[in-house]
C-alpha cells in the first residue's frame, strides 16, 4: 500500500506545473491560452450565427407579411393565391387574423388560435419577437396590418426557431469535438518547438557543467540564430573570458608573492639556523646588515599586497581634505638630494584627496625615477584648467613603447635593469595606479625629453566622489 501511495505522489509531483520543464509548462500555458481562446471564439461564433439566423428569419417573415398584404390589396381574401400561406424550412405558421380575433385564412397545420392578440393600422408592420403557441411551439412573428373587405387584419407569419437552435448546436458541437483537437495539436506543437529553441541552452548547460577550475580554456557554443540565445552564449563566453584572466592574475600574483617572499624568508632562516648552531655568530652587523632589512622588506611586501587587497575590494578609506600637492613634491625634493641631481619646478597646485595616499604615489614614482636615473630626477607640477598635472623624470634607460601599460600590473619588472637586486616589490606602480584612479585621475609614462622615462599624473581639482562609488568605477 505504501508502494502505491509513494507511486501517486510521485506522480502527482511529476504534473505540477511549477516543477515540470519549460517545455511542459510552455505546452501548458499554450494549451490554456488556445482553450480560452477557443471558448470565447466558440461564444461569440455562436452569439453571432444565431443572432444572423434569427435576423435572416425575422427579415423572411416580414417579406411574407409584405406580400400577403400586397395581395390583399387586389384580390379578395377567398382569392389569394395558396402559396402565400404554404409553409417551407423558414415559414413555419401563417394566419390571417380579423378584428375579433377570428382566424379567417391560415396556413396548414397552424394552431387554432391566433399566435398573438395586436391591433395594426393598414400598412402597419411590427416584429414581435419571440412567441410560444398554444401547441408549446416557439417561433419568431413578424405582424402587418392590412385591410381586407374593409375590415382590419392582422397578418402573422411565424419562422420555426428549431432549425436555427439545431444549426447553432451543430456548430457547438463540431467546435467542441475539433477543440480538443487543435488544442493538442497546439501543445505539442509548442512542446517540439520549445524544445527546439532549447537545445542550444542544453547544449550550453553540458559545456558548462564539463568545465572545471583547473581548465577554464573552454568555451560555450554559439549557436548562428543570433537571438537572444546567441548573446547568451556570448556573454557566457565573455564572463569564462573573464574567469580565466583572473584566474590566470591570481596564480601569478601567488607565483609571484611566493616568489618575493622565498628569498627573504631563505636569508632570515639561515641566520637564525646559523645562531642556533653557533651564537657567537649573532653579532649587531648580521642583524643589521641581514636580519631586519629582510623583515622590512617582508613588512613592505605585506603592506602594499593589503593596500592592493583593500583597493580591490573598494575599502581604500580614503579621506577628503585640502592637499597642496607643492608641498609633498618638496618633501620629496629633501629627501632625495642626497641620492640623486634633483631638478624641479614646482608652482602652487592643491587638489582635494588623501594626503597620505597621495605621498604615497608621488614617493612611490620618486624612488622609482632615483633607482632608475644615471644622474638627474626631475620632479613638477603645474594647475591646468580643472586640474593639477605631475610629472617625474628620470634619465636612466626609459620604458619601451610596448611595455608602458605593462608597468602598472603586479609584480612586473621589465628587464634585467629593473630587477629584484635593485630593490621594490614590484608594486609600487601597481599602487600609483589603483590610488590615482581612486582619486578620479590618470597616470601615464612616456619618453623624458632628455632620454629615460617620464610618468605623468593628472589629478581633477573638484571634491572626488564618494568612496563606493569611486571603487566601483575605477575596476
Amino acid at each position: 500500500m505504501s508502494g502505491t501511495t509513494s507511486g501517486v505522489r510521485a506522480i502527482i509531483e511529476r504534473l505540477r506545473p511549477l516543477q515540470a520543464g519549460v517545455r511542459s509548462r510552455s505546452a501548458l500555458a499554450a494549451a490554456v491560452v488556445m482553450t480560452l481562446c477557443l471558448a470565447i471564439a466558440g461564444a461569440v461564433l455562436s452569439v453571432v450565427l444565431y443572432r444572423s439566423l434569427e435576423s435572416t428569419a425575422e427579415t423572411a417573415a416580414g417579406l411574407r407579411a409584405e406580400r400577403i398584404a400586397a395581395a390583399l390589396r387586389s384580390d379578395d381574401l377567398d382569392d389569394l393565391d395558396s402559396t402565400l400561406l404554404a409553409t417551407d424550412g423558414q415559414i413555419g405558421v401563417v394566419q390571417v387574423v380579423g378584428a375579433t380575433g377570428v382566424i379567417r385564412a391560415a396556413s396548414n397545420g397552424a394552431p387554432r388560435s391566433p399566435l398573438a392578440v395586436v391591433h395594426l393600422d393598414d400598412g402597419e408592420a411590427r416584429n414581435l419577437g419571440r412567441v410560444e403557441s398554444s401547441t408549446d411551439d416557439e417561433y419568431w412573428v413578424s405582424a402587418r396590418g392590412a385591410t381586407v373587405d374593409r375590415e382590419p387584419v392582422t397578418i402573422l407569419v411565424a419562422v420555426d426557431r428549431e432549425p436555427v437552435e439545431e444549426i447553432v448546436a451543430k456548430v457547438g458541437a463540431l467546435l467542441a469535438l475539433g477543440s480538443p483537437l487543435l488544442i493538442a495539436l497546439v501543445a505539442a506543437g509548442t512542446y517540439r518547438l520549445v524544445g527546439a529553441a532549447l537545445r542550444p541552452v542544453e547544449a550550453i548547460r553540458t559545456r558548462v557543467a564539463s568545465i572545471s577550475s583547473a581548465d577554464l580554456t573552454e568555451r560555450v557554443p554559439v549557436p548562428r540564430t543570433g537571438d537572444e540565445i546567441a548573446e547568451l552564449a556570448t556573454t557566457m563566453n565573455a564572463m569564462l573570458a573573464r574567469l580565466e584572466h583572473g584566474r590566470a592574475a591570481q596564480l601569478r600574483l601567488v607565483g609571484d608573492v611566493s616568489h618575493e617572499l622565498r628569498s627573504p624568508l631563505a636569508t632570515i632562516t639561515a641566520a637564525l639556523e646559523l645562531a642556533a648552531g653557533r651564537p657567537e655568530l649573532m653579532d649587531r652587523d648580521l642583524i643589521d646588515e641581514s636580519l631586519l632589512p629582510e623583515s622590512r622588506r617582508m613588512n613592505e611586501l605585506i603592506e602594499d599586497l593589503l593596500l592592493l587587497a583593500r583597493s580591490d575590494e573598494g575599502a581604500l578609506g580614503l579621506r577628503r581634505d585640502d592637499v597642496d600637492i607643492d608641498d609633498l613634491l618638496a618633501a620629496e625634493v629633501s629627501r632625495l638630494d642626497a641620492e640623486v641631481e634633483v631638478v624641479t619646478d614646482i608652482r602652487a597646485c592643491r587638489v582635494v584627496g588623501d594626503t597620505a595616499a597621495l605621498s604615497r604615489v608621488i614617493r612611490n614614482l620618486a624612488d622609482n625615477a632615483a633607482r632608475y636615473a644615471r644622474t638627474t630626477v626631475t620632479l613638477t607640477c603645474r594647475p591646468e584648467p580643472g586640474c593639477v598635472v605631475v610629472t617625474v623624470a628620470d634619465d636612466g634607460p626609459g620604458i619601451p613603447a610596448g611595455d608602458r601599460s605593462r608597468v602598472f600590473e603586479r609584480f612586473v619588472r621589465l628587464d634585467a635593469a629593473r630587477t629584484r637586486a635593485s630593490g621594490g616589490t614590484g608594486l609600487g606602480l601597481a599602487i600609483v595606479d589603483e590610488v590615482v584612479r581612486s582619486h578620479h585621475g590618470t597616470v601615464t609614462v612616456g619618453d623624458a625629453p632628455g632620454g629615460g622615462a617620464v610618468f605623468t599624473v593628472a589629478l581633477p581639482q573638484q571634491d572626488p566622489p564618494d568612496q563606493s562609488s569611486v571603487s566601483e568605477r575605477s575596476r
